[in-house]
């Protein structure tokens, strides 16, 4: 199968995947959210910073390096399978050890017996991520959706039986070990490699000295995109966190989802075009016009609904929740672009500079943070606004050097996708708050939505936008 064709068939099953799994976790959520109180969701997200610096750790940024590595063998693999499994057995010990210091930050004896049975799933995923590399590796994404759906469908229905039936916040902690459990049954059934009990300290050294500054990295932006939480957590009540957590996860659908449905495709693609320069800078363009044509326009119509699309998935209690969403909604318009920036410089093999870009924005974000939080959440919030658009700036400066496309050549191209859907977005925000606020909300948000999509998709079309042709080129294949 060629490249291209290989590319387009990955797009199909990774969307797949991520829509699809997606989907269905939204579901499952909304039921949650019904059912649960915000103090719930606020109770998990505590300690998330804990498990996601843990989660980065097991890794070691080692799969990044197995992807970028053409000539990975049996040895490759279970020298890093054998690292992720030690690994993570070592940090849930120390996880399960500082449970009880977790609580007494908080404030909340709750944290400890939660933490100690959700930190098991650091060791349920270590035992899949090789598996899961291999299919990434082989843009095999077909597969790796037969392994996702019916291990959220079971997973996503056992969680919800918990909390209708009284478990509370148990419900939210049992229904991703459930999952993550029949998900790693699958990818040692669907997987035709198994590890051998080999440790080449030569490979080990190969792949850990790229992907320990991999890990830096993402470390450091476990830390940050978590420190919201903590820093929210620790000041305001957890109720409070619950609202900004459920607004960050609605407003993560479209962003993160699209993103990393990409994202899978893209880093092996970036990677086999690694040497060529020319053909690299025209796939990049065409996948970042093409993410945010599709991106800014949900978003914003999101940012004009936020209103009646919370009443109506998540009830009135979530109302607070509101101006959260809306502003987070805002500052994930550029998220994707960061990621594809950054991808570049890892194929490109720059990991030294990956490093030293992430600390300088986590420098910005806490100088940021510093003076936004005197403005309570919402200045927290404008804050992530302000760190992104930054960040664009640093990011694309430093890939578009190697690849001879910088900042402002790619916020040229950028630019009429966003003035047009802004403009739109405008128009019918100022329509919504005189003429629709006194209608039923489904029949609002199906105006607002109508409305959207067919000016947008009638302008783009007069107006000869190349990456309405594109996504019907996508769409065909």
């Amino acid at each position: 199968m060629s490249l291209k064709k290989q590319a387009i068939s990955g797009l199909v099953w990774t969307f797949g995947q991520q829509f699809g799994t997606q989907l269905i976790n939204f579901v499952i959520s909304l039921l949650l959210a019904r059912v649960l109180f915000p103090s719930d969701f606020g109770t998990i997200a505590m300690f998330s910073v804990v498990i996601s610096i843990c989660s980065t750790l097991v890794d070691g940024g080692m799969a990044s390096s197995l992807i970028r590595s053409n000539d990975a063998d049996d040895s490759d693999l279970s020298t890093v399978f054998w690292f992720n499994v030690i690994t993570s057995t070592l940090l849930y010990l120390l996880v399960f050890l500082i449970a009880p210091l977790i609580a007494k930050f908080y404030k909340l004896d709750l944290l400890t017996p939660i933490i100690r049975v959700y930190g098991l799933l650091l060791i349920i995923k270590s035992l899949t991520t090789v598996q899961a590399i291999r299919f990434t590796k082989d843009l095999d994404f077909k597969t790796s959706f037969k392994i996702q759906l019916p291990s959220l469908i079971i997973g996503g229905f056992s969680g919800v039986l918990f909390a209708y039936y009284g478990l509370g916040v148990w419900a939210l902690v049992y229904y991703p070990l459930i999952q993550g459990a029949i998900s790693t049954i699958q990818y040692w059934i669907y997987s035709d490699w198994k590890p051998s009990f080999v440790f080449n300290k030569t490979k080990f050294r190969y792949h850990f000295n790229f992907g320990y500054k991999m890990t830096l990295s993402s470390l450091l932006e476990t830390i940050f995109n978590n420190i919201y939480t903590v820093i929210i957590g620790k000041a305001f009540s957890p109720t409070q966190l619950g609202y900004y957590s459920r607004a960050d996860n609605l407003k993560q659908l479209p962003i993160t989802n699209l993103s990393n449905a990409l994202n899978k495709v893209t880093f092996p693609l970036f990677a086999k075009l690694g040497n060529d320069d020319i053909k690299l800078r025209e796939v990049y363009k065409k996948i970042m016009k093409l993410v945010i044509f599709i991106i800014a326009p949900v978003l914003l119509m999101a940012i004009i609904m936020a209103e009646p699309l919370i009443r109506f998935l998540l009830t009135e209690k979530w109302l607070p929740a509101v101006p959260y969403f809306q502003i987070l909604s805002l500052a994930g318009i550029l998220y994707p672009i960061h990621s594809y920036n950054l991808n570049i410089l890892m194929v490109k093999g720059k990991s030294n500079l990956f490093l030293k870009l992430e600390i300088i924005k986590k420098i910005l974000i806490v100088c940021v943070l510093l003076i936004s939080i005197k403005y309570g959440i919402l200045g927290i919030l404008w804050g992530q606004v302000f760190t992104s658009c930054i960040s664009f700036f640093i990011n694309s400066h430093y890939s578009g050097k190697l690849i001879k496309y910088g900042s402002f050549q790619q916020l040229a191209d950028l630019l009429p996708i966003l003035g047009l859907s802004g403009l739109i977005a405008v128009v019918l925000y100022w329509l919504d708050y005189y003429y629709f606020k006194n209608i039923s909300d489904f029949l609002r948000m199906v105006i607002i939505c109508g409305s959207f999509t067919t000016v947008y998709l009638a302008l783009v079309w007069a107006l000869k936008f190349k990456e309405i042709t594109y996504l019907k080129e996508i769409l065909k294949r």
